[in-house]
């Protein structure tokens, strides 16, 4: 009997197959690179658009609850960024109009620039400090040979995976408990 290609089940072990055969592939160096200077930044600034912006706002959320000050670019609260600050940005292309205009501008201050992007070459990735690539399907392909899912899905999740794995690399080296972290977790929602 042919499995259907069509449920949520089978759409999950595909994505769940993606996923594992695309993280082996990003560069250990890289994301250790990464996460030194978002562990090292006096504040940290998260940018990206569409989904990837959502995944980066997950992060923000995460390295704020580990005591790093961290904002969302475009919020009506988030100052202006400094040489000592890091500038975390991801877009698939790495060309990205919006956020190539904030990594130069952060770039202008003297801020660093953390990119996760498919393109080692692009203006993204010239203007950053420290660049994770992740070898995903980018948004316009529709070939369907990088990856099975639709537009960039599979990059997308992978900027959610990283940003998790940043935080959970940096609580561990901060030594806090779950318990400590706590206390930073939103308490009027």
């Amino acid at each position: 009997m042919t499995e259907r290609s069509d449920t949520p089940s089978t759409s999950l072990r595909l994505i769940a197959k993606e996923l594992d055969a695309l993280l082996v592939t990003i560069d250990d160096d890289e994301l250790e690179h990464l996460a030194d200077l978002v562990g090292t930044a006096e504040r940290v600034f998260v940018h990206g658009a569409g989904r990837s912006g959502l995944a980066l706002r997950m992060t923000a959320m995460r390295l704020m609850h580990l005591g790093l000050t961290a904002h969302v670019v475009g919020e009506v609260t988030t100052p202006a960024i400094g040489s000592r600050d890091v500038l975390l940005v991801a877009s698939g292309s790495g060309t990205t109009s919006g956020i190539v205009a904030a990594a130069t501008t952060a770039d202008s201050v003297g801020a660093r620039i953390a990119a996760i992007t498919t393109a080692r070459v692009s203006p993204l990735a010239a203007l950053a400090d420290a660049v994770v690539i992740v070898p995903a399907a980018a948004k316009l392909d529709r070939s369907g040979t990088a990856s099975e899912q639709y537009a960039g899905s599979l990059f997308e999740q992978a900027v959610e995976l990283i940003g998790d794995a940043v935080f959970h690399s940096l609580w561990k080296r901060s030594g806090q408990s779950a318990d400590d972290l706590w206390p930073r977790h939103a308490n009027i929602e």
